[in-house]
């Protein structure tokens, strides 16, 4: 199963919507895809398995109902069932460590959008050493795609071009696994890669208090031309190696001055991938995903990827 795409069910909406964007994907990269299904013994069965039932003949049950409504839908894809007793997170890590990605559902926020992560998701975001993708209840196979102005069809949706990726970029420590993963997603979908890389400026020196009144009003603080201009050469220096190994993703670099959470969850508001990193998995205590990550996380409503990185 290795570089399989991974996805985990738990019998709900968002959970679906997993499974049906997960085989998307593996149909674009031209792998397989793993639908697990963790589960683990109580001392005494929750109320909602049935009295002639048992906990493993229910999670079996659930994990069949999300492979056939996958297969029904994605006929040509090679597609394995996985039942895993074991602890939720522990059980998702183990049959994802040697997956090309593992892919989870999250609840929306109502009309928010974004995502509820709870207790699984967040932990699995915060120790998977592999890339993790979260997909919101209710998001189709449209989503993905720029809308029709007259309507599409449902069999018309992958001729319609897809929506950007977008791609949060730290430019003091830039990363080859979170900036490819990002290239690449734009590639496969034939559609354009946005970077955005914040600043916060550096702090105006005060400037000393004279006695005489200053002529007209006072100068508003602003970022300096210069430091905009010296962040947008980094940026490009960045990415100029990544442009020449994919030529063909047209690719806009935009800085802004602000808190990066904002900024990146300004520019996926449109877009149909948000990819975002994860520094730190060697040595680490608990599951961390960073304030920026964690921000965007709760409020874009697209689909987010986590790439961990060194």
């Amino acid at each position: 199963m290795a570089h399989d795409i991974v996805v985990g069910v738990d019998g709900s909406p968002e959970g679906l919507a997993a499974a049906h964007w997960a085989a998307q994907e593996a149909e674009r990269r031209g792998t397989g895809l793993a639908v697990v299904h963790v589960w683990h013994r109580h001392p005494h069965p929750p109320p909602y398995i049935p009295l002639d039932s048992t906990e493993h003949d229910w999670a079996e049950q659930l994990l069949g109902e999300a492979v056939r409504s996958v297969r029904a839908a994605h006929p040509d894809l090679r597609i394995t069932d996985w039942l895993v007793c074991d602890a939720t997170v522990a059980g998702l890590l183990k049959a994802a460590a040697d997956a090309g990605l593992l892919v989870l559902g999250s609840r929306g926020l109502g009309a928010l959008g974004g995502f509820l992560t709870g207790s699984v998701s967040q932990r699995v975001v915060g120790r998977s050493t592999r890339p993790v993708v979260l997909i919101r209840a209710g998001r189709s196979a449209a989503d993905d795609h720029l809308p029709a102005t007259d309507g599409v069809a449902p069999e018309e949706i992958p001729g319609t071009p897809y929506r950007q990726v977008v791609l949060g970029l730290r430019t003091d420590r830039p990363c080859d696994e979170l900036i490819e993963f990002a290239f690449d997603a734009a590639r496969r979908r034939g559609t354009g890669l946005s970077v955005v890389h914040a600043f916060r400026p550096a702090p105006v020196p005060s400037v000393p208090l004279v006695s005489a009144a200053p002529e007209g009003p006072a100068p508003v603080p602003r970022p300096q031309a210069q430091e905009l201009a010296e962040h947008e050469r980094t940026v490009a220096a960045v990415l100029r190696p990544w442009r020449e190994k994919y030529p063909t993703v047209p690719v806009t670099e935009t800085v802004s001055e602000g808190r990066a959470a904002v900024v990146l969850v300004r520019a996926a508001q449109d877009a149909g991938l948000l990819v975002v990193g994860r520094r730190g998995v060697e040595g680490q205590v608990g599951a961390f995903t960073g304030p920026v990550t964690h921000a965007v996380l709760h409020q874009v409503g697209c689909a987010v990827a986590v790439v961990p990185h060194d």
